[in-house]
């Protein structure tokens, strides 16, 4: 590479986007387009850097796989940062392939650390934590070593490991302050305060509690008999039992532990599970029937006894119930969780993150819209939906697969 090209990159290095501009924004060959389409990343013009990234791979074609495969990894992060997660994954895995071929250990890990990236917002955690596991084996540099500490301090965090998380965010801002890249080290430090916001409510008959990620963790290892709020189901010990697709036994769940160590009225009961004030023998028969079926599920758990009133919930051993609600009550809580990062993300996107349809996302944007809570950027397949951060408390609890099942 000429000496233009070799400055641009040792700016693009430091986080000096427009000093690497200045060298090269008037080229058109394939290494400047690569240059160009990253200072342009760095700048947050992602639809621009994607087109100049793909002109230059196209520049280096077939014969050139090194510099092509470079290009994808590069692509790969826009796309990311776009929240384009339809992008297809296949594509990075043979780039990545083709960089450790040619002994590229340092694209290659940036690949992997995008593709971890990719999988944590979606959810999968174990596929994530595979990924960063083979980034043990390389040696990174230290700004790449602290995107992979922040990566892993997230998959702590979305697991409940704070303890984990802490020891990962020391070593992102070791790994920062030796890169020396401000925007690192402010990520860092947002990442930091996480530990220090509420991330959930214990709600008990009287009042309620705001509880940070480490107090929540020490709540589920505590043996009580706990209803998420936040993921929607019973967990005890590290057994886990979902309900986030039972709606209807969800509500009586809640219902009772809202009332523990009462009881809760079989009127209350229809009312939260049934949406109604006005039960007639057809409710009161439903909720027989679901009863019965949380009776059956929760039972290694705990005992649902009948009373005069209505229905207790006792768990077993003797321990208590405790009731975690999230930070946000809404019924869009986990779509304004994953548009909480300020980040423009598209109706598929959001789809894919939270496993439903398109068509669902689509009526929760366009009623939180109407309420003054997202805005959209763009129109027809460029559109994209933001949203303000939500401050005070962390929704990490809210994040897909954030708590996985024991």
């Amino acid at each position: 590479m000429d000496a233009l090209i070799n400055a641009s990159a040792r700016a693009l290095a430091t986080g000096d986007a427009l000093g690497a501009l200045k060298r090269i924004a008037l080229r058109e060959d394939p290494p400047a387009l690569a240059l160009r389409g990253i200072a342009m990343a760095q700048l947050g013009e992602h639809p621009r850097a994607r087109e100049l990234l793909r002109r230059a791979a196209r520049g280096f074609g077939a014969r050139e796989p090194l510099s092509r495969a470079r290009c994808v990894v590069a692509e790969a992060e826009v796309a990311l940062a776009m929240r384009d997660l339809d992008a297809a994954p296949r594509a990075l895995e043979n780039a990545i392939a083709t960089l450790e071929t040619h002994a590229d250990h340092v694209n290659a890990s940036q690949g992997r650390l995008i593709a971890a990236r990719r999988q944590l917002l979606l959810g999968r955690l174990d596929e994530a934590a595979a990924t960063l596991a083979a980034l043990a084996r390389g040696r990174l540099s230290p700004a790449l070593a602290a995107i992979a500490q922040l990566a892993r301090a997230e998959l702590a965090l979305r697991g409940l490991r704070t303890g984990m998380a802490q020891a990962a965010l020391e070593r992102a801002g070791q790994a920062a302050a030796q890169a020396g890249i401000p925007a690192l080290l402010a990520e860092i430090a947002e990442a930091r305060s996480l530990l220090a916001r509420p991330a959930a409510r214990r709600r008990h008959a009287e009042n309620e509690q705001a509880l940070r990620l480490d107090e929540v963790e020490a709540l589920l290892a505590s043996g009580a008999l706990v209803i998420d709020g936040c993921r929607r189901g019973l967990r005890r010990d590290g057994a886990w039992y979902p309900l986030a697709r039972r709606p209807v036994l969800f509500a009586l769940v809640r219902a009772l532990a809202e009332a523990w160590p009462n009881d809760a009225g079989r009127e209350q009961l229809i009312e939260q599970a049934f949406r109604t004030r006005d039960p007639d023998e057809t409710h009161r028969a439903r909720l027989r029937v679901e009863i019965g079926r949380l009776r059956a599920l929760a039972a290694p758990l705990g005992r649902i006894e009948a009373t005069a009133r209505g229905f207790i919930l006792i768990p077993h051993d003797a321990r208590e119930v405790a009731l975690l609600v999230p930070p946000l009550e809404s019924e869009q809580a986990e779509l304004l969780a994953l548009l909480a990062d300020g980040a423009a993300w598209s109706t598929s996107a959001l789809a894919l993150a939270l496993d439903t349809s398109q068509r669902t996302v689509q009526r929760a944007l366009a009623e939180l819209e109407a309420e003054g809570r997202v805005r959209a950027i763009g129109r027809a397949r460029a559109q994209r939906w933001v949203a303000p951060p939500l401050t005070g408390f962390t929704t990490i609890l809210l994040l897909p697969a954030a708590l996985p099942a024991g």
